[in-house]
């Protein structure tokens, strides 16, 4: 199928720039690519583009928790062995692990980055087999890992690039409004609804994906992303059909950017 749109960056806002860089680049095995003096840009291998930006705001406040922004940014591996790969090389390099899901149309492995950004490293289990509901909808679920499973399937582990073929698959957010946000994402990026069910959250994707963007109301949010807060500085999206970039502001005071989709 034509791919229509593409997360193709996050840039994150953070504290400690040579702490978020050491965690990206030894622990989860981001490579370091043109890094300016004043920001570090980071791939998934060396001959390819940044796809992470961490850029340091030493005095800039931390969120309220109650506040709008990232719930996590989650990069898609190949396949399963290469998930098992990455996941022995993150556990050797003690790297701690929020949880371990089986989503039905996915395998995810969450953790925490050392600003507290939530992060998802998953690879797509053959649409073939995508749970769906009786009226079409997906039906993805939350069940525990095959974790031994996985492992067992993995591939040798690439010490230079663990990351190598990955690219980022979503982006899950935190919003006030539901039905708001839901209708930005759907005017801006040209978004259909797949899910619809779980409980205060709503899946959008284009392309027949089971997600691009998701949003969710989990700790009931009641305030906007704040200005310069740490965390989420924007997401950049590949969309075809345009000819020129622009940037967007959602409900919620979230920053994006729309770029000419790349071949």
């Amino acid at each position: 199928m034509p791919v229509s749109l593409q997360l193709s960056a996050v840039r994150l806002r953070v504290a400690d720039l040579a702490r978020a860089h050491a965690f990206y680049t030894q622990r989860l095995g981001f490579v370091s690519v043109g890094a300016p003096p004043n920001e570090s840009r980071l791939a998934v291998g060396a001959d390819a583009p940044p796809v992470l930006t961490l850029t340091p705001a030493p005095g800039a406040l931390t969120a309220p928790r109650d506040a709008a922004g990232l719930f996590h940014a989650a990069l898609v591996l190949p396949d399963r062995p290469t998930l098992g790969a990455w996941l022995r090389f993150a556990e050797s390099r003690g790297v701690e692990f929020d949880g371990f899901s089986d989503h039905g149309v996915s395998e995810a492995i969450y953790l925490t980055d050392p600003e507290g950004n939530g992060l998802e490293f998953y690879a797509d289990k053959p649409r073939a087999a995508w749970p769906f509901a009786a009226n079409g909808d997906l039906a993805m679920v939350t069940r525990p890992l095959a974790v031994r499973e996985v492992l067992a399937q993995a591939k040798l582990p690439n010490s230079a690039a663990p990351l190598s073929g990955s690219r980022w698959g979503h982006l899950h957010l935190r919003v006030t409004e539901l039905e708001r946000s839901e209708e930005f994402y759907r005017a801006q990026l040209d978004l259909a609804r797949t899910q619809g069910s779980y409980p205060g959250a709503r899946f959008l994707a284009a392309d027949g994906y089971h997600h691009h963007v998701a949003i969710n109301t989990w700790g009931a949010p009641r305030r906007m992303q704040p200005v310069g807060a740490l965390g989420l500085a924007g997401a950049t999206f590949g969309r075809a059909g345009i000819s020129t970039a622009r940037d967007l502001v959602d409900p919620d005071g979230i920053r994006l950017r729309l770029e000419p989709l790349r071949g």
